[in-house]
């Protein structure tokens, strides 16, 4: 009996730091799922800052350190908050999906689809050409790799939700319908609506770009996971916008070209895939050593007792 006695205080720490660790790595995985839902690279830092900052509020407590604990509890609430605003329309969607019990569609409808194919690619094209050759103004928002708030745009328009095709686009676009003052945002392989107006770039421009020029600089400003094409109605020529810089003036098979280049599956994995496997490999790593830790710092402790 005396023996069972002693011999139970040298295991009883294992339990208790082998749950919590448990604790931290699910808090982990559901904050790295949360990532892949949200799924932009724009977040990918954000979301690296709040694990980093997790994962110090835990060591902070095992090693007892009490004001620096309270201080970065109260700043991964914050954080977390602040987030919860930031990207409040993808919770929402993440809780309503959640609601109905679509757990499988919540990860596979998180990456839009993107316009792969050469019909799709070949329409938006053509319109392009046409209405360049008449010169008919025209300002094509295309997503990239995910979908584009609304409140990055000053006035979402009207859905569409239609199929893409070239007389659909040449149509939006003719100075007789409502709907040609503003931009057509093409979601997949579908155009996801009209009329959409967009904020204008602050950067000092050529007196020769237009409103539309601007409206294009400016959204891609602002969201890097987009294109915007744009005719001028003035000269119509092609440019297309891009991370706030601006191509111009292009041949439609030059914009064709770099359609293509820019939706390939090639640069998708290029881009996006590799984050996406390198935080997790992060957060991989870095679980594994506070778990090393919190076993490893108790039995020291007992070391230097004996």
């Amino acid at each position: 009996m005396p023996q069972s006695s002693g011999s139970a205080p040298g295991y009883g720490w294992a339990g208790p730091l082998l749950l919590h660790g448990i604790d931290v790595g699910l808090v982990l995985a559901l904050t790295y799922l949360v990532l892949l839902i949200i799924g932009e690279r724009r977040t990918l830092w954000m979301v690296r800052g709040l694990i980093f900052l997790m994962l110090a509020a835990a060591i902070s407590e095992q090693l007892q350190l009490k004001l620096l604990h309270f201080v970065l509890e109260k700043l991964v609430v914050g954080s977390a908050v602040a987030m919860a605003v930031i990207f409040q329309s993808d919770f929402r969607r993440f809780l309503e999906q959640v609601g109905r019990g679509e757990i499988i569609e919540l990860f596979q409808a998180k990456r839009r689809p993107i316009p792969k194919s050469d019909s799709v690619i070949d329409d938006i094209v053509d319109a392009v050409k046409e209405l360049s050759q008449n010169r008919t103004g025209a300002l094509i928002i295309m997503e990239t790799s995910g979908p584009i708030d609304e409140r990055d745009v000053s006035v979402p328009g009207v859905q569409i939700n239609a199929e893409i095709s070239k007389e659909l686009l040449q149509t939006i676009f003719q100075t007789t319908t409502l709907l040609h003052d503003g931009a057509v945002l093409i979601r997949g392989s579908r155009v996801a609506a009209a009329g959409v107006i967009l904020p204008l770039s602050e950067r000092k421009a050529s007196r020769q770009l237009g409103t539309r020029h601007r409206a294009a600089m400016g959204i891609t400003e602002r969201v890097e996971n987009c294109l915007c094409i744009v005719v001028s109605e003035e000269t119509g020529s092609i440019s297309l916008a891009e991370k706030g810089g601006l191509n111009r003036p292009l041949t439609s098979s030059k914009l064709k070209e770099l359609l293509e280049s820019r939706f390939s599956t090639v640069v998708e994995r290029e881009v996006v895939a590799p984050s996406l496997r390198s935080l997790g490999r992060q957060i991989r790593s870095q679980l594994r050593m506070l778990i090393s830790s919190l076993l490893h710092l108790p039995s020291s402790t007992s070391q230097k007792k004996k």
